[in-house]
């Protein structure tokens, strides 16, 4: 049973991913740890006593599609309102529609235990959380008077229309039309896959942000236009009107995931109402909705990473339970008698504490990912800085952690043995959820071109230069601690930081003389090798916090593991980025 670690997540956001630091700054209004703690310790509550216990039964029941509705797994919809009136929607929305107001960073920290405690749930959570903020930020005052303050609430559930069956990840190519109307609508017409939480009867209301084109945009991602369609029309006075012109045709039938519907998506077919087409409103300007789109696919691509934190996390926990109790065979130097707890086998604890590395670096990769997000906004002063910071490492957090939830919950099976291949110890329903992850809001493939061409040539380079000297001290720090404890620790993170330096350097200069394919070849290398370093780092950082917790060896101990055991593969990772680009493209013959 997973059990919400605490504790830990509120460590590694006060001593690892700065949040610490910016309430002893002011940067966070008047939040304090006593405030932190009581909503993660609430959150963790909420997601073992109440979410968890329906996990299984979402996985085995799954959402179906009845006479034309959506029916969620026994429980959920009552989940959905016990969720709601606890007001966590509105964590991190602003106060003047009904949110808190409460930093990225802690939204972040409930958002894995959600996921944790339930991936196919905590996807509803997260999109209407994305949709809060596009169209804060984009949608006009009337708009936001008539939708923000139930979408806040989370009355209201928000969803995301991108995807359509000839397109895929080119949104570029995407075919719904939209058409104007004299009184300033518009009216859809199109088919949309694989939409998330696309129809379901927990929420009063669903309001949907869809990608269209109109008659006379321009080709490509420049003519694309964002529309707020509503599933019931909203009248003057806030009630709720007619049905719109549109509905869910069918559910995917899925690896994982199977209380969240997945929908494909029907829009202006004449199903409803007196005219085809569904009503919409424009967010943002005509033509330009991309951009508008893309502050809402920030925010899940973050909230994507954090599920793949929260897989790794509830498979380490149910791998370690099960490694304590299970006995077989009679580990090195034991002395007692009978078979020995596999968790004392050599291989046993190599690979559970692979999996705690791995979850605990990926978990302070999203944070500090989030912390740069929040001080973009909050230190005014270093705004530019926090901004390349945010963009730097938002492709690394949904990439590398969501790798990171697929390999632990692997890993997790085989420490299971023949029991993990099992459905009713849960270790496989956790591979199955994590798999959606690295493909979903940009496959990883995508954030490593995104990382390599956009990020990494940031100011020229420079704000990554800057990042590896801000990494160093970290190695200094580790080195000048005399600890016994990380051995070999320091002089293995500078060997880490250097492959990463020669590798930013060589992708930079590919992409200097033009040779982006070469760059390209080993994008997805990259995006690994700047994981891996950031999660010895940054493991690191939490062994050298100063916390009278009880846990400062432990800490030390993982980091060590994490250095001697896993940073060598960074020396590889840069071979295969420097060398392998050749190679690559003279192979595409064994591909004809």
């Amino acid at each position: 049973m997973y059990k919400a670690p605490v504790e830990e997540i509120a460590f590694t956001l006060k001593h690892v991913a700065g949040m610490g630091r910016a309430m002893e700054e002011g940067r966070l209004g008047d939040l304090g740890g006593d405030v932190v703690d009581a909503v993660l310790t609430e959150a963790g509550r909420f997601a073992c006593d109440v979410m968890e216990p329906l996990a299984e039964i979402g996985d085995r029941q799954g959402a179906k599609l009845v006479d034309g509705k959506v029916v969620l797994p026994d429980g959920w919809e009552k989940l959905y309102r016990d969720w709601i009136a606890g007001g966590w929607n509105g964590l991190t929305a602003p106060e003047e529609f009904g949110g808190q107001g409460l930093p990225h960073m802690l939204n972040i920290a409930t958002l894995e235990m959600w996921n944790s405690a339930s991936m196919a749930f905590g996807l509803a959570p997260t999109l209407t959380m994305g949709a809060v903020e596009a169209l804060f930020a984009h949608g006009s005052e009337d708009l936001k008077r008539r939708y923000l303050a139930k979408l806040v609430s989370g009355e209201w559930a928000g969803t995301m229309n991108l995807t359509e069956p000839h397109a895929g990840s080119d949104v570029g190519a995407l075919r719904t039309r939209a058409e104007r109307r004299d009184d300033g609508t518009y009216r859809l017409f199109g088919q949309k896959i694989f939409i998330t939480w696309g129809d379901h009867e927990a929420a009063e209301n669903i309001i949907h942000f869809v990608l269209a084109r109109l008659p006379d945009a321009p080709a490509g991602t420049r003519g694309i236009s964002l529309f707020l369609v509503p599933k019931f029309l909203v009248n003057d006075d806030g009630s709720l009107g007619a049905r719109n012109d549109y509905f869910a045709h069918s559910l995917e039938h899925k690896l994982g995931i199977h209380g969240s519907p997945t929908c494909t998506m029907i829009y202006g077919d004449g199903k409803y109402g007196t005219e085809k087409g569904a009503v919409a409103w424009l967010v943002g300007e005509e033509n330009k909705g991309l951009a508008c789109m893309f502050t809402m696919m920030n925010n899940a691509r973050l909230a994507v990473g954090i599920q793949g934190v929260a897989i790794a996390e509830a498979a380490t926990q149910k791998a370690v339970a099960y490694a304590k109790e299970r006995t077989q065979g009679r580990a090195p130097g034991t002395t007692s008698a009978g078979m020995s707890p596999i968790i004392e086998h050599p291989d046993i604890a190599r690979m559970l504490l692979t999996m705690k590395a791995l979850t605990q670096g990926s978990r302070a990769i999203c944070y500090a990912c989030a912390e740069a997000i929040d001080m973009s906004h909050r230190d005014p002063g270093r705004a530019r800085y926090w901004q390349e910071r945010a963009a730097l490492l938002t492709p690394i957090a949904k990439s590398f952690s969501t790798d990171a939830g697929v390999d632990v919950a692997s890993l997790g099976i085989q420490v299971h043995g023949g029991m993990g291949f099992i459905e009713e110890t849960g270790a496989a329903r956790l591979l199955r959820d994590a798999r959606i992850a690295p493909i979903y809001e940009g496959t990883n493939g995508i954030q490593a071109i995104d990382l390599v061409t956009r990020k990494l040539t940031i100011a020229g380079g420079d704000h990554l230069r800057g990042f590896t000297h801000e990494l160093r001290e970290i190695a200094d720090a580790v080195e000048k601690s005399n600890l016994d404890g990380f051995g070999e620790t320091a002089a293995r993170l500078y060997a880490a930081i250097t492959d990463l330096e020669a590798a930013s350097e060589w992708l930079l200069a590919r992409q200097a003389e033009g040779r982006i394919a070469e760059a390209l070849a080993g994008a997805t290398s990259y995006q690994r090798l700047f994981g891996l370093v950031l999660t010895g780092c940054y493991l690191a950082k939490g062994g050298l916090a100063d916390v009278a917790d009880g846990e400062g060896k432990k800490r030390i101990a993982l980091c060590r593991f994490a250095a001697e055991n896993m940073l060598a593969e960074t020396t590889a990772l840069t071979d295969r980025i420097v060398a392998g680009a050749s190679s690559l493209e003279a192979a595409r013959i064994a591909l004809a």
